[in-house]
């Protein structure tokens, strides 16, 4: 089976670099990158320097693609769906033929994925978000996951999932994310996992356990939902008139459904397995082994500002009231001033850098002196090359990103290790494949 992808949501590239590390010969054959609201869009020209540009489907170079303004039927055929879409509001309002059928204005990107799901079933999808997708949204925990789920079902796909601590797989990050592996019934991986049973399936057998295995497994939990099958509706149907059958699936469980989805599970056919895991561990790197030596001036705290950047990371209640006048009090617990660099890191923000609680501060190992990570460490802790973000390609022309949006770019990464260690399991079943 050829090694296509196509990359949504592409950032600077994370996936297409966790795969091409492999080196067995993945290819890209196509990707969207695309900054709402932004009129500069850095990440897709970080991209497209490491990468070159690919023909857009007018036939155009893209200088940012919104995949919602694509046709679906125009992707090229792939192997491997890739992307890490964002955790909004993936609810249903109306039918999905209707331009108003969706809630909430990122969330529509769920649907932009299934789209391809619908037009060009890829065999295999393998997907990134943030760990509480699996539990939102607060007021009917387990929604948002269960209408993804679904989505799948309905196309006839089986889908693996795992919460993964990257730190808890050797990386420098302690950053929790939510990978989803999806897989067409028609595949032969479907098929070997059709004749096992869930709970092996996410233990032993299946790709995640393959690529991050664990020690065993405790709160297992059964669940179901009903669906209506559609993997053989005709593409047109389906993207331009909808099935109102499956639609009115959707909408019900934006209504009604609610589960609670622990951090690994399998789903076949609408019948959920879930469970909490706990991982094999494998040594995390430090930041002693991530951060640099004797740095740029520019880098460090000033003395004036060290009294609020202690206020921010301290300890802190707060008396406050509400709009409706109800009196609370606001409490946080410390952050650790400075990060130690006996430890991996914390999860890394788009804030990274900037005057926030949140933003990593690290005593210099030449001076003790407390001060900012630098861009490239920033790199380091989501496992890509030193200065990765530093160039982009604009009109031709290579230029430097500013440093703010490295930074941001590398908040919204993923850690690119863990996808080539997913890669290294997809490669195996692969050989198994048509």
């Amino acid at each position: 089976m050829n090694k296509n992808m196509v990359e949504l949501f592409a950032g600077v590239g994370g996936f297409r670099l966790g795969m091409e590390r492999l080196d067995s010969n993945w290819q890209t054959s196509w990707f969207s990158q695309w900054e709402p609201g932004k009129k500069k869009q850095w990440a897709h020209d970080c991209y497209v320097y490491h990468f070159g540009d690919v023909k857009d489907l007018a036939n155009e170079y893209t200088t940012g693609v919104d995949v919602s303004s694509v046709d679906k039927r125009n992707v090229p055929d792939h192997t491997l769906l890739t992307g890490g879409f964002p955790c909004q509001d993936y609810s249903v309002a109306h039918s999905l033929s209707s331009s108003k059928g969706i809630e909430g204005k990122k969330g529509v990107l769920w649907w932009q994925i299934r789209d391809i799901l619908i037009a060009k079933r890829p065999p295999f999808v393998l997907l990134e978000n943030v760990d509480r997708l699996l539990k939102s949204p607060a007021s009917q925990r387990g929604r948002d996951f269960g209408i993804i789920l679904a989505s799948f079902a309905q196309l006839g796909y089986r889908v693996e999932w795992r919460v993964i601590n990257a730190a808890e797989y050797g990386a420098a990050q302690r950053r929790r994310r939510t990978f989803i592996f999806a897989y067409n019934e028609k595949t032969e991986y479907a098929k070997m996992m059709d004749d096992l049973e869930p709970n092996v399936i996410i233990t032993e057998n299946g790709l995640m356990a393959k690529a991050f295995p664990i020690n065993g497994y405790k709160d297992i939990e059964i669940g179901n939902f009903e669906f209506t099958d559609v993997a053989d509706v005709d593409v047109d149907t389906m993207l331009t008139v909808g099935t109102v059958e499956s639609d009115d699936d959707l909408i019900n469980m934006t209504r009604n459904f609610k589960f609670g989805f622990m951090d690994a599970g399998y789903m076949i056919n609408g019948e959920i397995t879930t469970m909490k895991v706990i991982p094999e561990e494998i040594a995390p790197t430090l930041l002693n082994k991530v951060v640099q030596h004797g740095v740029d001036e520019s880098y460090y705290i000033r003395q004036e500002d060290m009294p609020s950047w202690t206020y921010m990371k301290g300890a802190k209640k707060i008396p406050r009231t509400s709009a409706n006048g109800h009196s609370y009090v606001f409490s946080e617990g410390p952050i650790a001033f400075p990060d130690p660099l006996d430890r991996p890191g914390r999860t890394m923000l788009t804030s990274e850098s900037t005057k926030n609680r949140s933003t990593h501060i690290v005593a210099d190992p030449s001076s003790g002196r407390l001060r900012l990570l630098t861009e490239v460490e920033a790199e380091r802790l989501q496992g890509f090359d030193d200065d990765w973000t530093r160039y982009c390609l604009v009109d031709g022309e290579t230029v430097e990103m500013p440093k703010r949006m490295r930074y941001f770019c590398m908040g919204n990464a993923l850690v690119v290790p863990m996808i080539t260690r997913m890669g290294a399991v997809l490669d195996k079943i692969l050989e198994k494949e048509d």
